[in-house]
């Protein structure tokens, strides 16, 4: 006797029956697609491997440990990687004597994380000694974590007045700002870099576990940039609002420019402490991408100076093409208000004002309004902070694209000097023998 198929198919594999063998026939054709026999269907890679290769890892890179001692922090001049975050903290030591215990510990985690290696074990009765999130070994993954301090560090806690760098102050409100209280400022910040997301909150998550009594979380934020950008011949990245990001940027690869522009020195009349470090400014600035993708192509490349397409200065054919406003004075190709001549008009006047731009992405859900909360995680590295990026929010006040953009947060801070070799530490100018 022969078995009937029930019309329900297998409970175990629906889909088997009758009825539903039509009904997928039915729907493949509605598609205007062939329907596939199971000897035609391309063959799906086994989940195994995919899930041990998380997409956007890369074996090799995940492998690379960038160094971390020398005369100024990592995080600066190497090429920014795919993941970034800053977060900003209060400091809860109360003497002089807890603040280098601070240092000191901070600088021998952000070692241990930069080189990679083994938790040591720990009595599993007790809280492990790491997170986990890496796994058993921690790869240094590209990591890069730079230590800054704010003003508020220099107040009467420490007895640090006198040593506060010269131009070091609360990052004040510029015309278009809207500041959020909670999203400014702080004692220390953290900028932590690294090819993968997994590695940047695995080293923050490191931090906080290890100064429980030393340090408090004020804010952070995450960014993000194209893959491969260590790569020279990647693209300029993109910013949220489609156009290439850093273009004109400082070529990190030229010593005497750094030594001139980015690196604090007795040139600027910095303590000696300081010199070897650079001033650091964080802006989070919101972009209004609503209203940025309903605005014709046109007046965006009017706004920037830049067609969106390969990123070329309006009326030159490449991106990098050297061009002088001086052969257009009137604005006829590129507006006397573009982003572009404002930020860097190109004069002799302006070459110092040039800055180290090295920006990330970002995107943290909706607002209360139900619209994108995402835009520019603006940081950049100068050696006079009036000189550099003053000069240059200044000459922006007032630009056509702030009716797309609003700074909403961040600060001032001052990079301290790398430190020398294994026996030293960061901040260690702060405390003189």
């Amino acid at each position: 006797m022969t078995d009937k198929p029930r019309s329900g198919g297998c409970p175990f594999h629906p889909g088997t029956g009758p009825v539903a063998g039509r009904r997928g026939l039915m729907l493949g054709l509605a598609g205007g697609g062939a329907l596939l026999l199971p000897a035609q269907a391309k063959a799906q890679p086994a989940p195994a491997p995919l899930m041990q290769s998380p997409p956007g890892r890369d074996a090799g890179a995940a492998g690379t440990a960038l160094p971390f001692y020398g005369p100024h922090q990592p995080g600066i001049l190497n090429p920014p990687p795919a993941a970034g975050l800053v977060a900003a903290f209060d400091v809860l030591a109360t003497t002089p004597e807890e603040l280098q215990r601070l240092f000191r510990l901070l600088t021998g985690r952000i070692a241990f994380l930069m080189a990679g290696g083994t938790p040591p074990a720990a009595d599993p009765r007790f809280p492990p000694n790491d997170s986990g999130i890496l796994g058993p070994v921690i790869l240094p993954d590209g990591l890069t974590v730079t230590l800054s301090v704010g003003a508020s560090i220099f107040d009467e806690r420490f007895g640090l007045q006198a040593l506060r760098p010269r131009q070091l102050v609360a990052m004040p409100r510029f015309p278009n700002d809207a500041p959020d209280r909670d999203w400014m400022h702080g004692d220390l910040l953290l900028q932590i870099c690294a090819n993968t997301p997994a590695a940047t909150l695995h080293a923050l998550r490191d931090i906080i576990k290890h100064m429980p009594s030393l340090l408090r979380l004020r804010w952070k934020l995450e960014g993000f940039l194209p893959a491969g950008l260590g790569d020279a011949s990647a693209e300029t990245p993109r910013n949220l609002l489609g156009f290439k990001d850093g273009t004109a940027n400082l070529d990190p690869a030229d010593a005497t420019l750094m030594d001139a522009l980015v690196w604090a020195g007795p040139a600027q009349g910095e303590p000696a402490w300081a010199q070897g470090g650079s001033y650091q400014v964080v802006r989070i600035i919101r972009n209004f991408v609503e209203r940025w993708d309903r605005t014709p192509l046109r007046e965006q490349e009017r706004i920037f100076g830049r067609r969106r397409e390969d990123g070329a200065p309006l009326g030159r054919s490449a991106e990098h093409e050297a061009f002088d406003y001086a052969d257009d004075p009137d604005g006829q190709r590129i507006a006397l208000d573009a982003h572009i001549r404002l930020a860097n008009p190109r004069t002799a006047e302006s070459a110092n004002s040039r800055i180290l731009r090295r920006p990330f992405n970002y995107s943290r859900g909706i607002t209360r309004a139900g619209q994108l909360d995402m835009g520019l995680l603006f940081i950049c590295f100068q050696a006079d902070l009036r000189a550099g990026f003053v000069a240059v929010q200044e000459r922006l006040n007032g630009e056509p694209l702030e009716e797309y953009i609003k700074p909403t947060g961040g600060g001032y801070f001052f990079v301290l000097p790398g430190a020398a070799g294994p026996d030293a530490y960061l901040g260690q100018g702060l405390f003189p023998a």
